[in-house]
């Protein structure tokens, strides 16, 4: 009769805490760099905080133009406000004033 004789090895109690490893390494590693992981959070929230300061500058633009078209509306209307904007459309000035050329900065 044979007998198979095993040597006791220490590798096979390795096997399973070195794929827990892994396991855990790979799911540590994408909580922080996935998509949805902790930098993420902190690259969302600094663009959260730039879309916030950029809608404050639109806002604050947009209650201008409305200042602005307010002043043309009927009964409102301002000479001022005209004569400067039909100036502005016709690209025309008078002898005696002083033009000053600015340009817009680009967004």
């Amino acid at each position: 009769m044979w007998t198979r004789q095993y040597r006791n090895t220490h590798t096979g109690r390795l096997i399973v805490p070195g794929i827990s490893a892994l396991f855990l390494a790979y799911f540590g590693f994408h909580a922080y760099h996935g998509e949805f992981g902790i930098y993420s959070k902190y690259r969302f929230e600094a663009r959260a905080v730039d879309l916030q300061a950029r809608l404050t500058e639109i806002a604050a633009e947009r209650s201008e133009l409305e200042r602005r078209v307010q002043l043309l509306h009927d009964g409102t209307l301002e000479k001022d406000m005209l004569d400067e904007q039909a100036r502005r459309a016709l690209n025309m000035s008078l002898g005696d004033e002083i033009i000053i050329m600015r340009s817009r900065p680009l967004n």
